[in-house]
């Protein structure tokens, strides 16, 4: 392991120079402020020292604004290859759902969902179990889904506090098969990038070749995986373009040479450190330069691979291969792996020592980012597959490139089925808008963007100026006769996102619902 796996939090930044200039600044300051002590102890009446103690106090205070303002946003990421079976009855402890403060994102990546050609047709119909396992536990916790991807058993899911929808932006998906020579979606890597406040994102969800002697072959689809795998965005077109990287999945890399006995030991023992030196990705990277760009937290848990279902015990049987069985017994494997990338500012050659981590993205030193894994893990308790699911959860710590929604959209006065009601939209930022957007009216607690009670298109005689004051009337017999608490949201069909979302609101019951018998008559206050 390199040298950042000695600590429990591993930190990146897209901007060396900025911690570096920040320690410089905080030196600066402090002469200064020494300075000004001197000048204070020396202090005459006269006008020279007084002069000299302001220039110092001026600055001193400079200094201190050379600090960049950030906000931190936390990750939650969990890896999990579930060998065709079905959920779990809860994912709870899976999400860490009890622990404070929340994560503001989850990226869930799933590999061998099952993808039997009529269950495969089916999840195209209706979704998946695990998705909607997922979702229906993280949307009553507020947790929208911004977008999912899927090739055959490789599932992507992405999930979002509600307060972050409008500053996701500029979603994208795609997929790069590699099993039977690139025409096989059984291995591959599906991704999603966007951008968060301003700052470009990727996941990348991998499934890379099987079995121990097949490491240089799953070096060889990462690259491939890396190089090759496009989007439709200009400035970062290619996956090694985006700000920060997160690579991750059954990458199915072997713990080689050491025997079973040697590796229960240290397993047993916890002495994983001792399993370090011949962990096949590890060994790699010391020889690429592409995977030295990339970053991992210390393998400081069992290694996930394999066991007998439900159970905690290592299935060490003799593996099948396509000409039958391989003659040697199954090992314990890291095969499940979170890594990460900071863009670097130039590759680093294979003579560098340190992994470069300085980007070259406009105004980076303005808008600088670092990543803090504060949690690298695997959770034991679930048997449902043979692999355990492994979690990372990081720190995203950043300055906003923008915290104003691109659209700001309203209710207008009382919301009720008893009559029409009315609200307001502003285009607060220009963007590719269309008269194909809409207004959607979302319960709150609604699971992702298409989860709209109803909706109301946008103006469609003209498109709006920047600031313009729009009004759309909605018909009442769109609006829901029970009431509730519910949101609006204006839903842009060219950048396939919500770009705004009104506070919440409640829409009262209707006299109507009284009528239809959807709810008892309340008469003298009782229920009849």
């Amino acid at each position: 392991m390199d040298s950042l796996t000695d600590s429990p939090r591993v930190r990146s930044d897209s901007l060396s120079s900025t911690a570096s200039q920040g320690s410089k600044s905080k030196m600066l300051l402090r002469q200064r402020l020494t300075q000004l002590l001197t000048c204070i102890e020396d202090m005459s009446s006269d006008d020279e020292a007084s002069e000299e103690v302001s220039r110092t106090l001026d600055e001193a205070f400079q200094l201190c604004g050379c600090s960049v303002p950030t906000d931190v946003f936390r990750l939650h990421m969990v890896t999990w290859n579930v060998a065709t079976a079905e959920p779990p009855e809860d994912v709870i402890s899976l999400l860490h759902l009890d622990v404070q403060p929340a994560p503001d994102l989850y990226v869930i990546g799933l590999q061998e969902v099952n993808a039997a050609p009529m269950r495969y047709l089916s999840d195209l119909l209706v979704e998946d179990s695990w998705s909607h396992m997922f979702t229906n536990t993280l949307a009553p916790r507020g947790f929208v889904k911004v977008t999912s991807v899927r090739m055959q058993g490789l599932l992507l899911l992405l999930y979002a506090k509600q307060v972050h929808l409008p500053y996701i932006r500029n979603i994208q998906t795609t997929y790069t098969r590699t099993g039977i020579f690139g025409y096989w979606g059984n291995k591959g890597a599906v991704s999603v990038r966007f951008s968060f406040y301003g700052h470009i994102i990727c996941f990348v969800n991998c499934h890379l070749a099987a079995h121990m002697n097949y490491a240089l072959q799953r070096v060889d689809e990462f690259e491939y995986i890396l190089e090759t795998q496009d989007f439709d965005i200009s400035d970062t077109p290619h996956i090694r373009d985006h700000k920060v990287v997160f690579c991750f999945g059954d990458l199915n890399f072997r713990i080689a040479d050491h025997g079973l006995h040697f590796l229960r030991s240290s397993i047993n023992s916890g002495r994983y450190n001792l399993l370090w030196t011949k962990d096949q990705l590890i060994n790699m990277k010391k020889k690429e330069p592409f995977l030295q760009e990339f970053e991992e937290g210390p393998l400081n848990f069992k290694p996930t691979y394999k066991f007998d279902r439900n159970s905690d015990t290592y299935d060490t049987s003799f593996p099948k291969t396509w000409l039958g069985f391989n003659g040697k017994k199954r090992k314990p494997a890291w095969t499940d792996r979170v890594l990460w990338r900071i863009k670097p500012k130039n590759p680093p050659s294979a003579e560098e020592d340190e992994k470069a981590s300085v980007s070259t993205d406009d105004g980076q030193e303005d808008y600088p980012i670092l990543v803090t894994q504060d949690k690298y893990t695997s959770d034991m308790s679930y048997g449902v597959s043979d692999h355990k699911p492994v979690i990372a959860a990081f720190s995203l710590e950043l300055r906003k490139y923008f915290d104003t929604p691109m659209v700001h959209v309203s209710p207008v006065g009382v919301w009720s089925a008893d009559q029409d009601a009315l609200l307001n939209y502003t285009i607060q930022e220009d963007f590719m808008s269309s008269t194909w957007d809409w207004i959607g009216l979302y319960k709150v607690g609604f699971k992702s963007a298409a989860d709209y009670e109803s909706f109301v298109w946008v103006r469609e005689k003209e498109l709006p100026e920047i600031n313009e004051l729009i009004q759309i009337s909605v018909d009442k017999n769109v609006i829901p006769l029970l009431g509730g608490q519910y949101v609006l949201g204006y839903y842009s069909t060219n950048l396939q996102s919500l770009l705004g979302l009104s506070e919440s609101f409640n829409i009262l019951e209707s006299t109507r619902a009284v009528m239809e018998g959807l709810v008892p008559e309340n008469i003298n206050g009782l229920n009849k």
